[in-house]
């Protein structure tokens, strides 16, 4: 998580449906007055800076591991950012929040202990992770990776870096936690390629490693098999993407 893996200019083309999943799982946060919020993984901080809205009192903070992220990142009162890798964070908030980061994670499920015994009584955690590792996108990725690509590119491969909702829910529950947790599979209507999407998050480890003339070869392999796998229609292109949503309250001690 050290590398810049997330490209701002892309990754905020479609702002709209990445934001939602946002939301909705901040909505699911019942925290009356938090002293402070961190947001770990915040990108470019633009939905980090709703939650001073959210909670008007809190202080709240930002962290992310890419310089080109908290680049962007705006000001304002009571808001802060920082560049860390998650996994470096320490600190004593009542809120955490994590969206989409934890799939770069291998080690998260153990980071998440960590988390939980920093939060008070009453503290909550609350993340997000895509669930769309099976989907055609990521099963072409892989295959490319392994087959055409693989010299180049096979140890770059992650085939079920996530849990589903019932593996975290019975984590959590043993860490003395109050667990909602659900998945959704949203539908976004992409105006052109499914390309366009992965290239701003899933094929970044694949295209940091290879020149620039690979790249192009890399991405018209992936375009034409993605473009198969996902049809354009006269009105954009179906995206279907499964997300999973945990939002934890500690009331207890952990059980043995």
């Amino acid at each position: 998580m050290s590398r810049d893996i997330w490209d701002p200019n892309v990754y905020t083309r479609y702002a709209d449906e990445r934001s939602r999943p946002f939301f909705e799982l901040v909505g699911r946060v019942a925290a009356e007055n938090p002293g402070e919020v961190v947001d770990l993984g915040c990108g470019t901080g633009e939905l980090t800076a709703t939650l001073a809205e959210r909670w008007p009192e809190a202080r709240i903070r930002g962290v992310d591991s890419s310089a080109a992220m908290i680049a962007k990142a705006p000001a304002g009162d009571r808001l802060s950012f920082a560049v860390q890798d998650a996994r470096d964070w320490r600190g004593e908030p009542d809120v955490i929040v994590s969206n989409a980061l934890l799939q770069w994670v291998p080690e998260h499920r153990d980071l998440l202990e960590h988390w939980v015994s920093w939060l008070p009584a009453d503290g909550w955690l609350a993340f997000q992770v895509p669930g769309n590792f099976d989907a055609p996108s990521h099963r072409i990725i892989r295959e490319l990776c392994r087959t055409r690509w693989k010299e180049e590119l096979a140890d770059t491969v992650r085939d079920a870096p996530v849990g589903d909702p019932i593996d975290y829910h019975g984590r959590l529950t043993a860490l003395g936690c109050a667990v909602d947790a659900w998945e959704t599979t949203y539908v976004h209507l992409l105006p052109g390629s499914v390309l366009e999407w992965v290239k701003g998050t899933a094929l970044r480890p694949m295209l940091d490693r290879l020149t620039p003339e690979q790249q192009a070869e890399f991405l018209a392999d992936c375009g034409r098999m993605l473009d198969e796998a996902y049809p354009a229609r006269p009105y954009g292109t179906p995206f279907p993407f499964r997300r999973v949503f945990v939002v934890a309250r500690k009331v207890g001690r952990k059980i043995k």
